[in-house]
């Protein structure tokens, strides 16, 4: 075993630094033993890398049309053939990974910590505040998260940041519930009443001493509801409610395609394919990301 491999995994660490690069490293030990997890990881690197350099990897400007060429199967020309306009299919492809990683990106990062904000809030504060912030959470969980963005998407209109707005305001009440039990089981611990006799006021508390430890609960759980957003923007997009045409977004290309399903399967299957392995790769790496940092999954 290398030097620096010794150094991260001592049982007695120099500093501070050395204890977190440490934990990370255990951490990456154990989820590389779940081959699942990495599979997913690689899948949704992958989609990073696609979303990034998708104007050198689609073979064709994803919204050129060509109806001399629609419904073409796949061939060398186009390799995954084209749709009903004649659009290269694979380069849409290509382009709707730009979409799909915008709308789940955006969603974990406005419905996360409002969920972080509101959990810890009634956490830690109780009483009415608990009560009327968690009634209002049970008011968003008693509808089908599909349903209740669709009803915000109706309101706002259709189009993808409004779709992105729609599935934000469905997706951060499970946040809040995780973070209000994180809260719940640490806002009586010794180091926060020793915060509080240090004269640290309830704002420096919960951003300093309660959110982080609530992380790593909330990551696993955002990790894991990728899925369901994918799904969800799709459902939006498939309705013609998400992104609107020409955009390539992977729903409203099955919507587009399944006139054609039973002669042109490609039209309609290709992105259905897409949804799958991506959603199925997020459920992975949730999977993987919940064994490293769930104290309770760990054996």
């Amino acid at each position: 075993m290398s030097s620096w491999q010794d150094r991260l995994l001592t049982d007695t660490p120099q500093s501070r630094r050395d204890a977190r690069l440490g934990a990370i490293y255990r951490g990456w030990l154990q989820f590389r033993r779940n081959r699942l997890a990495v599979l997913g990881l690689a899948i949704v690197l992958l989609l990073i890398v696609v979303a990034a350099f998708a104007p050198w990897i689609a073979t064709h400007h994803p919204n050129e049309q060509n109806l001399a060429q629609r419904l073409l199967p796949p061939s060398a020309a186009h390799w995954l053939g084209t749709d009903e306009f004649g659009r290269d299919m694979f380069s849409r492809i290509v382009y709707g990974a730009r979409i799909t990683l915008y709308i789940v990106t955006l969603v974990a990062v406005i419905a996360a910590p409002i969920g972080l904000l509101v959990g810890t809030a009634a956490g830690y504060l109780g009483g009415w505040v608990d009560a009327a912030l968690m009634r209002v959470t049970d008011v968003f969980l008693a509808f089908p998260s599909l349903i209740l963005a669709l009803a915000f998407v109706a309101a706002l209109g259709p189009g993808i940041e409004n779709a992105v707005i729609a599935i934000a305001l469905t997706a951060w009440p499970p946040y809040a519930r995780i973070a209000r039990a994180e809260t719940l089981t640490i806002r009586n611990s010794d180091y926060i009443a020793a915060a509080r006799l240090q004269g640290a006021g309830t704002g420096r508390i919960l951003t300093r001493h309660v959110m982080p430890l609530c992380l790593s609960s909330l990551t696993v759980r955002v990790t894991l509801d990728m899925a369901g957003i994918i799904l969800t923007a799709a459902g939006l997009g498939f309705l013609g409610l998400g992104a609107q045409p020409p955009l390539a977004e992977w729903g409203a290309m099955v919507s587009s395609g399944r006139r054609y399903i039973l002669d042109q399967w490609w039209v309609a299957t290709i992105p259905g394919i897409a949804i799958f392995v991506v959603s199925l790769a997020f459920n992975l790496l949730g999977d993987g990301l919940r064994d490293v940092l769930d104290p309770r999954q760990q054996k």
